[in-house]
């Protein structure tokens, strides 16, 4: 599966080398919306004590709202038990789940969704996040608000 971030930088770095060859100007494609956050216990609610951490990176096309994700993580108390993008909430609050991971979830870690209008508006405002949850914190180990990248 494609690694959004570098996917990200290399069309980046394309439109820069083709801008610089003297082509014409390269329009960026309005269609996609790039994500990320930092996965931390300490953005749990309440707040979860550990060394676990973790990435999520998301590209949404706003097209026909297909949502991609790439998730990375290490330190965990334990095995994944599961991994979801919940909402919508401000950052503090706890929200449902609104598309789980598929199991068994491991890092790397690569999904798609397509997303409801709701859904997406709710993204795209900063309303999501994503959380894994092990044996030992349940209600979620690691947690990461969903920001859009300029």
């Amino acid at each position: 599966m494609l690694n959004f971030r570098h996917a990200i930088r290399a069309g980046l770095v394309a439109a820069t080398v083709l801008v610089v060859a003297g082509c014409a100007t390269v329009k960026p494609e309005p269609n996609l919306v790039a994500f990320s956050t930092t996965l931390r216990g300490g953005n749990e609610v309440p707040p979860v004590m550990t060394d676990a951490t973790g990435r999520v990176y998301a590209v949404l096309d706003k097209n026909n709202l297909l949502l991609r994700w790439k998730m990375t993580y290490a330190g965990l108390s334990g095995p994944a038990t599961m991994a979801h993008f919940h909402g919508p909430a401000a950052v503090g609050e706890n929200a449902r789940v609104q598309v789980p991971f598929q199991r068994p979830i491991t890092s790397p870690y690569a999904g798609q969704a397509t997303l409801t209008p709701q859904q997406a508006a709710e993204m795209m405002a900063g309303k999501w996040y994503v959380n894994i949850h092990t044996r030992a914190h349940p209600g979620g180990e690691i947690r990461g608000w969903m920001v859009v990248q300029p």
